[in-house]
């Protein structure tokens, strides 16, 4: 009677549990730049929607793009702060997700080339093709910023792959390690995310005497909020209108500058075909 009665205790307990874990509103993000910083910005961030949303919200750190992608395909979290291409892969995995809000300044996004002033490149509007046979990192394999987009136009450019070109071809995995390699020389340019890029020209971490901009890439747009097309199936009927009410209206100033951006507006998943169509363009994603 003793053990039955510890059973069910038992079986009573494991049940609240999984109740809590399944009522508890799960995100992540791209990790685009050193972890301590992710945790601050997407800390605050859990502590607004919990408050705004009435539920349980948890921010789930993950190790890399595809690793984001994953989480949001096999469910383990229902919305995701991704770049332009690791939110189009996403949606393309999960059927009726939706884009639904992006920053302000991610319109229209840009990227930069960065140079070690060893190389003696200085900025221009023209492309600069004095980069080739140089050694060059991209960001993450799966950044919009620091691979899709740069890649695009080298190749556009020089009618070769990057292998082609340079030297060396690198991927640092975030944009802050991007600065790092390039200001320190182990890479002699890279494509690195503008906002990082100023984010930390501001936070006094690059030195402008190492490293510098070279050129920027036309515009596009990048990062958004994009959620599962279940997610009302879960927590009830208008939850995804009111998650991306509660995104849109993102006002705190320590929200918004730890992103950074000025605020976020609308999106929706057609705002981000031309992401999709260039990551055809240069085999980075299969054509349907």
């Amino acid at each position: 009677m003793r053990l039955l009665t510890v059973l069910t205790a038992l079986l009573v307990s494991t049940s609240i549990s999984l109740s809590a874990i399944a009522e508890t509103f799960t995100f992540t993000a791209i990790p685009d730049q050193d972890e301590s910083r992710l945790q601050e910005r997407f800390g605050q961030v859990a502590a607004y929607l919990q408050k705004e949303l009435g539920v349980d919200v948890k921010y789930v750190p993950v190790k890399s793009y595809a690793a984001a992608v994953t989480a949001f395909r096999n469910n383990q979290v229902q919305l995701a702060w991704f770049g332009g291409l690791s939110g189009v892969q996403a949606r393309e995995l999960v059927p009726g997700s939706e884009a639904i809000a992006q920053g302000y300044e991610d319109q229209f996004f840009v990227t930069y080339i960065i140079a070690n002033h060893t190389t003696g490149l200085s900025k221009s509007e023209d492309f600069p093709k004095a980069i080739a046979d140089k050694r060059f990192t991209f960001g993450a394999k799966g950044s919009t910023s620091g691979r899709l987009m740069p890649e695009f136009y080298i190749r556009e450019y020089f009618k070769k792959s990057p292998e082609q070109i340079f030297k060396r071809v690198g991927f640092s995995d975030d944009h802050s390690r991007t600065i790092a390699l390039v200001q320190s020389g182990a890479y002699e340019v890279g494509a690195v995310n503008y906002k990082v890029w100023e984010d930390e020209l501001a936070a006094g971490i690059i030195d402008p005497s190492r490293v510098s901009v070279i050129w920027q890439t036309p515009s596009y747009p990048d990062y958004q909020w994009s959620i599962r097309g279940d997610i009302d199936k879960r927590f009830g009927a208008g939850f995804k209108a009111k998650v991306a009410e509660t995104l849109l209206a993102i006002s705190a100033p320590e929200i918004l500058a730890a992103f950074p951006r000025q605020s976020f507006v609308k999106a929706s998943n057609s705002d981000y075909q031309p992401i999709k169509d260039t990551a055809i363009a240069i085999g980075l994603m299969d054509a349907e």
